[in-house]
């Protein structure tokens, strides 16, 4: 138990539906066993991940000031730039080193969801760099176009309707996040960690990694595992949203981050969320007389700005706008 499963998933790509089973098998057992996995054989481009690394870096390297001109503190949406320390992942660590930019489905100022101030709905706040915005917004249309095509393989081994995600994830609250980790030797303390021990808190992530490593996994036995760089490949885990839909029988598996010596790190999860005011609640394959549900009916929105709240000492304050 000490290398992740990688599990090749162009059949999903091919006209041929006998494929499916088999991948999905696969995407099974790594879900029972570890809650993470690596993916190959996806539509991203290696093209398209390198420009993204450019425009990321880029974005990162400008001043302080402004990338503060989108401070995510001062939103309702929890859309824009977070400085470094901004999130505590592991409250048992200093806050964490590193800075990230969020970005989510964009919604126009006079959507009925944005004029009622429902939370996590909103226009994207994108720099002013050139060819940022459509490149990233294109970005988050395919990645959420993977992760739905990896739920729609899940569905097999869950034995639900094939359309039970698709339907669910209309007008998503995924999240595309770029971040940047400077090297270790500018932490605060020698306990600042780049990303403190977590579980996700949605459905699936899927994480694209630079070179620079120092993603850990905690594998069965409670021991930190190296999930090192692959060329090609995303790094899928789960995250506690479907753990709940699955009462426990796929992991949300602790994760973290250690910042590199020397070298700066940049990766770019993107968490995929469905529709905020979707039922999370136990499917009807995962429960039985012997496995009662073992987690409350809740809503999307309800469970992520839960943990939100633990997470951003912002959100525990009042909201500005």
């Amino acid at each position: 138990m000490d290398q992740l499963p990688i599990i090749d998933i162009s059949p999903l790509y091919s006209d041929d539906e006998n494929a499916w089973p088999a991948v999905a098998e696969k995407i099974d057992q790594a879900c029972r066993e570890w809650g993470f996995f690596y993916i190959k054989g996806h539509p991203i481009s290696a093209q398209r991940i390198d420009s993204l690394l450019d425009h990321a870096q880029r974005f990162f390297a400008q001043p302080a000031e402004e990338k503060l001109r989108i401070d995510i503190t001062q939103t309702r949406h929890h859309r824009g730039y977070g400085a470094i320390a901004t999130e505590q992942l592991d409250p048992d660590k200093p806050s964490d080193l590193k800075e990230t930019f969020d970005m989510g489905l964009h919604l126009p100022a006079d959507h009925p969801d944005v004029l009622a101030e429902k939370p996590l709905r909103g226009p994207n706040r994108h720099p002013a760099q050139a060819g940022w915005e459509t490149l990233m917004e294109q970005h988050y249309l395919d990645m959420q176009a993977l992760a739905q095509t990896l739920l729609r393989a899940m569905t097999i081994a869950l034995d639900i309707e094939r359309d039970f995600f698709d339907t669910r994830f209309n007008q998503p609250v995924s999240v595309l996040r770029m971040i940047h980790y400077p090297p270790r030797h500018t932490a605060s303390s020698a306990e600042q960690q780049g990303a403190g021990a977590h579980t996700d808190y949605g459905c699936i992530t899927l994480l694209y990694q630079d070179s620079a490593g120092g993603l850990q996994v905690k594998n069965v036995k409670g021991e930190w595992i190296d999930a090192p760089p692959i060329d090609g490949t995303f790094v899928v885990n789960l995250g506690d949203m479907m753990a709940r839909w699955s009462n426990d029988r796929y992991r949300s598996t602790p994760h973290r981050v250690i910042s590199p010596l020397g070298v700066d790190r940049y990766s770019m999860p993107f968490f995929a969320e469905p529709h905020p005011d979707t039922r999370i609640e136990c499917l009807p394959g995962c429960q039985d007389a012997q496995h009662p549900a073992k987690y409350p009916t809740t809503t999307c929105a309800e469970f992520l700005l839960s943990r939100f709240a633990d997470t951003y000492a912002y959100r525990r304050e009042p909201q500005a706008v």
